[in-house]
């Protein structure tokens, strides 16, 4: 009776409504787009994933592939670059195998969808192919170049960058429709929160496969517009500009960050900004992504 009279008071309450509406609207962002998901198109079926560059992010994302079954070609400029990357990589899956998340015989298996490549040849196979090199137009532009020239004309040509102008990137090329953003946040083999950038130009068709591959890689997909900060930046910014400003008014930097975690917050704006080892980790836990 008792246990019954506590459920019917959650059950009431307006955490219990706050934690229904989340979950509901989780599962929306790739189910009720409206202009995309409402059409009846159809995800393209993606085979093989190709990851141009394999440091921090292009090594996390990897890692995110592999774990949900994608066989994934990462592309560096040198041997050194690449069996870092490789090593990190193996350091992800050898955490889930410390964890007891992971048998050692899925370990090896899983890592062997993973083929690291000094050139583009073996891109001529891949449905989708992300650029995670760091953020320099002049560098990805390049790299857009030759993914238009080397990728088959119906892989997806995808960035992970966090501000750079999408048009922008792609201005040296003739595949506008084919250039999305893929914006994980690290480490994304954890994290679940994925950003799907949509420029006018964009094909849907693109951005309803991607929102099927970030549903298969166990990402909450929300689909952003092609603007300064898509998204997660745009809230973040004013977040920490806001809390500056209350510093310059004379307000104690603990007194923000209690403030913002009894509201809420995973993680106050300054503890954040204190975070020097991880700060996307942080960016991601201050939003609860």
């Amino acid at each position: 009776m008792q246990e019954a009279m506590a459920f019917q008071e959650l059950f009431f309450s307006d955490t219990c409504k706050s934690l229904i509406h989340v979950f509901f609207s989780q599962r929306a962002t790739s189910k009720q787009v409206p202009g995309i998901t409402d059409l009846g198109l159809t995800p393209r079926k993606v085979s093989k994933v190709a990851i141009v560059g394999c440091g921090l992010m292009g090594s996390v994302i990897a890692t995110a592939l592999i774990l949900s079954h994608y066989p994934v070609i990462l592309k560096e400029v040198n041997e050194k670059s690449l069996n870092a990357g490789i090593d990190r990589i193996k350091e992800n899956l050898l955490s889930r195998v410390r964890k007891g998340k992971m048998t050692k015989e899925k370990y090896e298996k899983t890592l062997s969808l993973l083929t690291g490549v000094l050139d583009y040849e073996k891109f001529k196979t891949v449905d989708l192919a992300i650029e995670a090199v760091v953020e320099n137009v002049k560098l990805k532009q390049q790299i857009f170049a030759e993914l238009e020239q080397h990728c088959p004309s119906h892989c997806i040509l995808a960035t992970n960058t966090s501000t750079i102008d999408l048009n922008l990137i792609g201005e040296k090329t003739n595949s506008q429709e084919r250039i999305v953003g893929t914006h994980f946040f690290a480490p994304a083999h954890i994290m679940p929160l994925l950003e799907i950038v949509r420029t006018p130009r964009a094909s849907l068709q693109a951005v309803v496969t991607l929102l099927d591959v970030g549903k298969k890689i166990k990402k909450t997909p929300i689909v952003v517009g092609n603007c300064t900060g898509f998204a997660v930046y745009r809230m973040f910014f004013p977040y920490t500009q806001a809390a500056l400003l209350l510093v310059d008014h004379g307000m104690d930097v603990y007194k923000i960050d209690q403030a913002c975690t009894e509201f809420g917050m995973s993680i106050g704006p300054f503890r954040y900004l204190d975070n020097t080892k991880s700060p996307w980790r942080s960016l991601s836990r201050i939003l609860q992504l």
